[in-house]
């Protein structure tokens, strides 16, 4: 298992970056990496199930041919602050189980929203090189999304 951690500098307030990292809406039109889209369905539990597809018929997916699915559950949320939350995809791969972590750490900056995201237990079937270029994408729709701009891709 292995650690991938990111940060970026967002020029939004603290109360927008927070929204799109615990809205299941917002979620969907962020994160995920170049290539794929996102579906997000909220569960009954209060946790979402998040659906990525791959946009080239080559792709293998985690959990079927063309996509990768997981499971995901708040665990701690500390409004404009932290959002903890673990993950699980859906998967018969054994290097790909088990839960992940993800902690979101906000911090108040000059010119927006200092952002550190540390994504612990990244199964070993998960490239960390690659889980570090997915978020970093991932992010870059983030800013594009809470700074009002363009979304990348």
């Amino acid at each position: 298992m292995s650690t991938t951690r990111v940060s970026a500098l967002l020029r939004a307030p603290r109360a927008a970056v927070y929204r799109a990292l615990t809205d299941p809406a917002m979620i969907g039109r962020w994160r995920f990496p170049d290539g794929m889209t996102s579906t997000v369905e909220p569960q009954e539990d209060g946790g979402f199930r998040v659906t990525l597809t791959y946009e080239v018929p080559d792709a293998r997916g985690k959990t079927t041919a063309h996509s990768d699915t997981y499971r995901a559950r708040f665990t701690r949320l500390v409004p404009d602050e932290l959002v903890v939350e673990v993950d699980e995809f859906e998967t018969t791969d054994p290097r790909l189980a088990g839960e992940m972590t993800m902690t979101l750490t906000l911090r108040a900056h000059e010119r927006g929203t200092e952002l550190l995201a540390v994504h612990e237990g990244v199964p070993d079937g998960v490239a960390p090189e690659d889980n570090e270029l997915g978020w970093r994408m991932a992010l870059d729709r983030l800013a594009a999304l809470v700074e009002g701009g363009p979304t990348p891709g």
